[in-house]
């Protein structure tokens, strides 16, 4: 018969291994920092051989702690906060913590009781584009260890990608492309990359001297994306830059049922540069935004805040650029 591998020790075998007691074992990997360097190294070598893993139940117990994070997003149907939600659950479940998800659909009020009930049941809070107000951001953060994603707050560890230097980008690309009128499509009225992005644009076109006529704040969905195209129409604008890619697409099905031609009548630039950017018809010139590592980076901030409460607060600043691709095309050339 085969021999059978041999089944894993448990923390009683490596004590005897590494002629400690079991609790020196758990705080070896519960609180190494409370074990001298010597000993955990003989430890860890005696639970190498054994095979030997600590459940994360009973690291949990050890901690203190529940294992688990809250995750708040404001909308799952959204690409961008799907991408960050895989990206954070994927990350989280290599570094053995449960993630509970909560959708606000947008609504400050929602995403404040949800953060309030999380807060009790939770390890630490991972706040994506807030949009509550800083009164009521700044009582969550108290209740629970907080990172925010794609919001700036003073005083809690953050993740960031400002979009400033792809939107900077996106306005001189239509500028070399002739346009002198622009529309600028904003997001949400609490979003911070809705204003960050639209004083990105306003900035940029000011330098060059192209006009830009504002829409909004909208709610940053498709259905609106589609309700700001014939009003930018209307205005007689040649390029249209919006909040994210679900309004550009917007912009596109509203222009293709009016027949407007895009890039030839008018061209199209979203942000964030999610997979439907690449899908849609014509493919979305977009600002790219590095999605998996806004997740990552916010895990990474949440472990190294609940291994070290008393640390500074944190700030990860992740880099944006333009994709260029065929909403995007020379300004039409006026009639003489």
């Amino acid at each position: 018969m085969p021999e059978r591998s041999p089944r894993p020790g448990g923390a009683e075998d490596v004590a005897a291994q590494a002629g400690v007691s079991p609790s020196t074992v758990s705080r070896c990997f519960a609180s190494p920092h409370q074990v001298r360097p010597e000993t955990r190294a003989r430890v860890l070598a005696a639970a190498e051989r054994l095979g030997y893993r600590p459940s994360r139940i009973a690291r949990s117990l050890a901690l203190g702690r529940t294992g688990t994070l809250g995750l708040i997003v404001p909308d799952i149907a959204n690409p961008f906060f799907a991408v960050i939600a895989k990206a954070v659950q994927a990350r989280a479940r290599r570094k053995d913590y449960a993630v509970f998800l909560a959708d606000t659909d947008e609504h400050p009020d929602d995403e404040y009781e949800l953060a309030l009930t999380l807060a009790r049941q939770v390890d630490g809070l991972l706040l994506v584009a807030p949009r509550m107000t800083g009164d009521r951001l700044g009582e969550v953060v108290r209740l629970v260890p907080s990172v925010a994603v794609n919001r700036d707050v003073p005083g809690v560890p953050s993740v960031v990608a400002p979009s400033e230097d792809g939107l900077r980008q996106a306005v001189a690309h239509l500028h070399a492309l002739g346009h002198r009128h622009l529309a600028l499509v904003l997001g949400a009225r609490n979003s911070w990359s809705s204003e960050r992005r639209g004083h990105a644009v306003r900035f940029a076109a000011e330098e060059l001297g192209l006009k830009v006529t504002e829409f909004g704040p909208h709610e940053p969905k498709f259905r609106t994306g589609a309700q700001v195209a014939d009003l930018a129409l209307a205005a007689g604008v040649t390029a249209v830059v919006a909040h994210n890619d679900l309004m550009a697409l917007g912009v596109l099905s509203r222009f293709a049922e009016r027949g407007v031609r895009v890039p030839d009548d008018v061209s199209v630039v979203g942000a964030d540069d999610t997979l439907l950017a690449t899908t849609a018809t014509p493919a979305l010139t977009s600002v790219r935004i590095p999605l998996d590592a806004l997740g990552e980076r916010a895990v990474d901030l949440m472990l190294h805040r609940l291994d070290d409460p008393q640390s500074p607060p944190r700030q990860a600043v992740l880099d944006s650029e333009l994709i260029v691709r065929r909403s995007t095309g020379p300004a039409p050339r006026k009639e003489s």
